[in-house]
């Protein structure tokens, strides 16, 4: 059942001389979404996702995204809303093992360390096991006549974004090599992805391991977007823009911005004063980029690599593509 959402969005955006606005969204537009559950028989695991809807039942692009550890599938309603307003369907994944479950019922002097514990490597695989296995279920629901999503999703138009973890996650289905071994969980469905705060393999190299990506990527972080868990800092997620070659490749630094910045509020630990403009620019850009490498458009392309980026950020936020 399609639930109702409060509308988050800062939809007044700048008007280009080509007409082309990524902040762009009918006022009258109310973002809602439907609950599923994702039933992976191999892994006898569960996965819950949560569904938001365009109004146009069309069949329309399909965006993923993957939340950060203990985080949930209703988590960055912004992004959420705002995509879908723009004729999305956009798919939040809910990571059983290193979601809200993992600090929920903990005492806060141990939530850290239970954080900790999450973010390991059998949380990863099971991380990136679930994207093919949500877009394997996708695929189905949208050929089953029953089913609330029958007809509604272009499979052959998928992006796949994440925060953190999720960034992580992203990176990991979307062309990224393993340092050890060469490994790959690269899915061929996904054209187009954005990682929201990257970072780099803490062993081997970031050339190694994203030198060999074939989709357009983003990404987007903050000169103080430090994670609590983890230990990524700056200079890692920096250094993944470098890294990727022969591909389109986008880079915002959201200047102020704390790891929390592509979440719907502040989070305990932060120090800087939230800038109402940083979702702004998320918005933008995140939305231009889908509709350049996903729907084919080319106002949208002509913005993205035009004075359109700029046009909404503020001087001290950096900014950098690369387009082949």
């Amino acid at each position: 059942m399609a639930v109702a959402l409060p509308l988050v969005l800062a939809i007044a955006g700048e008007v280009r001389a080509d007409g082309y606005d990524p902040l762009a969204v009918d006022p009258a537009f109310h973002p809602s979404h439907v609950d599923l559950t994702v039933h992976d028989v191999a892994r006898g695991r569960d996965i819950p996702v949560r569904v938001y809807l365009p109004t146009n039942t069309a069949p329309a692009p399909v965006i993923l995204f993957s939340h950060g550890l203990g985080g949930s599938r209703a988590g960055s309603v912004f992004l959420g809303g705002h995509w879908a307003a723009r004729g999305y369907v956009a798919v939040f994944l809910q990571h059983p093992g290193s979601d809200d479950s993992v600090w929920k019922d903990e005492s806060r002097q141990q939530r850290m360390r239970a954080m900790n514990q999450a973010a390991s490597l059998d949380n990863f695989l099971l991380r990136v096991q679930d994207v093919p296995a949500v877009l394997n279920q996708l695929e189905i629901w949208n050929a089953d006549k029953t089913n609330c999503l029958a007809g509604r999703l272009d499979m052959k138009k998928v992006g796949m974004s994440g925060h953190s973890f999720g960034a992580v996650t992203t990176e990991a289905v979307s062309g990224e090599t393993m340092p050890v071994g060469g490994q790959t969980f690269t899915d061929p469905r996904i054209r187009a992805a954005m990682a929201f705060s990257p970072s780099s393999p803490k062993a081997g190299s970031a050339a190694k391991a994203f030198g060999s990506v074939k989709t357009p990527w983003m990404l987007m972080t903050g000169t103080k977007d430090i994670a609590p868990i983890g230990r990524a800092d700056v200079k890692s997620r920096l250094a993944v823009y470098p890294a990727l070659h022969g591909v389109p490749k986008y880079e915002v630094v959201l200047h102020n911005a704390e790891h929390s910045v592509f979440t719907d509020r502040a989070l305990p630990g932060d120090r800087e004063p939230r800038n109402p403009n940083h979702h702004r620019v998320i918005l933008a850009l995140s939305t231009a980029f889908w509709d350049a490498y996903l729907r084919g458009d080319a106002g949208a392309l002509a913005w993205l690599n035009g004075p359109g980026p700029r046009s909404v950020m503020e001087p001290d936020d950096q900014w950098q593509f690369s387009v082949p």
